[in-house]
C-alpha cells in the first residue's frame, strides 16, 4: 500500500512557461519527499502545463488545467484534488530551497502551531533585493501586523489543511489581495510561527504579476476587512482594529480617486468610512 503523502504542495500557474520548470524542481528536490504536488494550469495559453507533462516523470506529481478562473480558484482546486493533511503553496514565478519543508515542520512539531511562515529573498528585475522594512515579519499574534499589508508570501506558508478549510480558503470574488484576506482569516483566530530562514526566492516587478496590472490594490483590502467586520468568529477588540483600518484606506482610496475625476467611485469609499465611523462609535460606547 502506498505510503499517504503528509503534505500537499500547490502550484496555480498561468502562463508561466519562463518559470514553471523551477517551481516544481524546487518542490520534488526538496530534502522532506513525502509530498504529493498538484499544479493547476489555469487556463495558460503558452504551454506550461503541456510542459510540466512533458518534462517531469514523478509519481508524487499531478497536472489538473481548467479555465482561467484566477489564481484563488487554482490554489481551491489543487487543495480539493490533494488528500495530505498540511497544504502549501508556492506560486509559479517562485521557488523554494531544498530545506524549506523540512525547516518548518520541525518547527511547527516543536510549537504545536498550525501555521507557519519563512523569510524570503526577493529577486527584482534581474537583480537581488531586500524586503522593504514594512515587510517586517513577526510572530505568533500577529492580526495586528497584517492590517496594513501583506506581509505573508503565499509561497512561504505550510498549514494544517483542517485550518485552511475551517476557514473557508482562498476568497474566489476577490481579484487581487486574495491572500491578505486569508492571512487575516486565519491570524484573528490563531498565532502563526515564523521562521527566520530565508526558505524561498521570490520573483517581483515581472510582467503577468497581478500586482503589476490592477490599480489601487487598498480597494480589495477594504473589502477583505469588512468581510472581518461582519464575521461573527472573531473578538470585537478585533472588529474595532478592522474598523480603524478601513478608515485609513477608505479615505486614501476616496482622495485619489477625487484626484483622478472618479466621483462616484470617491463617494463610495466617502460611504464606507462613513460607515465604519459608525460601527466604531457602537462599539465603543
Amino acid at each position: 500500500m502506498p505510503i499517504k503523502p503528509a503534505v500537499a504542495v500547490i502550484i496555480p500557474a498561468y502562463n508561466r512557461l519562463d518559470f514553471i520548470e523551477e517551481a516544481v524542481s524546487s518542490v520534488l528536490s526538496q530534502s522532506f519527499q513525502n509530498l504529493e504536488l498538484i499544479v493547476v494550469d489555469d487556463g495558460s495559453t503558452d504551454g506550461t502545463g503541456d510542459l510540466v507533462r512533458e518534462r517531469f516523470d514523478d509519481e508524487r506529481l499531478k497536472v489538473y488545467s481548467q479555465d482561467n478562473l484566477g489564481v484563488s480558484a487554482a490554489r481551491n482546486r489543487g487543495v480539493n484534488e490533494s488528500s495530505a493533511p498540511l497544504v502549501a503553496f508556492l506560486d509559479s514565478d517562485d521557488y523554494w530551497l531544498e530545506e524549506k519543508l523540512t525547516t518548518q515542520l520541525l518547527a511547527m512539531e516543536k510549537d504545536a502551531q498550525r501555521i507557519s511562515y519563512t523569510g524570503e529573498v526577493w529577486y527584482r528585475r534581474g537583480k537581488w533585493a531586500n524586503p522593504c522594512s514594512h515587510h517586517e515579519k513577526h510572530s505568533g499574534d500577529i492580526f495586528s501586523k497584517c492590517l496594513p499589508l501583506c506581509i505573508i508570501s503565499p509561497s512561504s506558508v505550510l498549514m494544517e489543511r483542517s485550518l485552511f478549510e475551517e476557514v473557508g480558503g482562498f476568497d474566489e470574488t476577490l481579484p487581487a489581495c486574495e491572500d491578505y484576506d486569508l492571512w487575516l482569516r486565519i491570524s484573528a483566530r490563531c498565532g502563526v510561527l515564523f521562521c527566520p530562514e530565508k526558505l524561498i526566492v521570490k520573483r517581483n516587478g515581472h510582467e503577468g504579476q497581478l500586482s503589476q496590472e490592477i490599480w489601487g490594490l487598498d480597494r480589495f483590502r477594504i473589502a477583505a476587512l469588512w468581510k472581518l467586520v461582519y464575521d461573527s468568529g472573531i473578538e470585537d477588540d478585533k472588529r474595532r482594529e478592522a474598523l480603524r483600518w478601513i478608515v485609513k484606506k477608505s479615505r486614501v482610496v476616496a482622495g485619489g480617486a477625487k484626484k483622478r475625476g472618479a466621483l462616484e467611485r470617491a463617494q463610495v469609499f466617502e460611504r464606507s468610512r462613513k460607515e465604519a465611523e459608525s460601527w466604531l462609535m457602537r462599539l465603543e460606547r
